[in-house]
């Protein structure tokens, strides 16, 4: 399987449309926007994510191979999780390779149309729950830790 190393063009303009309507207050469909401070500059960056919920707890994949957000939310540990006008700082927990599986497995269920990237990047061989929980070596996966009051 191949990968690609970053996101295609017109991804990059969907994600700004998810951004500018998630700010407006118009969110839709499972995604929400992720922000953490730039390993580099401190700057926040933020990122179109769609989590995934098992039993109460939320986690967020990496779609694409080598995101820098994947790089920065390991430097930082944290971010601010949010859908449409309501945010909430977090603290951002990577999962060992041995407890990804699960995570990984809900996905399609979860997020059927979200799936297929990770088909297109190369990451997981089909959209079966099969497929993703084998991808655990190629897809890191953050658990979504609530830190306590609403941002904002």
């Amino acid at each position: 399987m191949t990968t690609r190393r970053t996101i295609p063009p017109k991804n990059k303009v969907r994600n700004r449309l998810v951004i500018f309507f998630h700010r407006i207050g118009l969110p839709f469909g499972p995604m929400h926007l992720l922000t953490v401070p730039g390993r580099k500059s401190g700057l926040p960056r933020t990122t179109p994510v769609a989590p995934v919920t098992i039993d109460g707890a939320r986690y967020i994949l990496q779609a694409y191979p080598n995101s820098d957000w994947v790089k920065n939310a390991r430097a930082a540990g944290q971010g601010v999780l949010t859908r449409g006008r309501r945010a909430q700082r977090v603290d951002l927990v990577e999962l060992p390779e041995a407890e990804r599986g699960p995570v990984l497995r809900e996905f399609p269920r979860q997020n059927p149309r979200g799936a297929d990237a990770f088909v297109r990047n190369g990451l997981v061989a089909s959209p079966s729950p099969e497929a993703f929980a084998a991808a655990a070596p190629l897809c890191p996966v953050f658990r979504v830790v609530p830190r306590g009051a609403a941002v904002g």
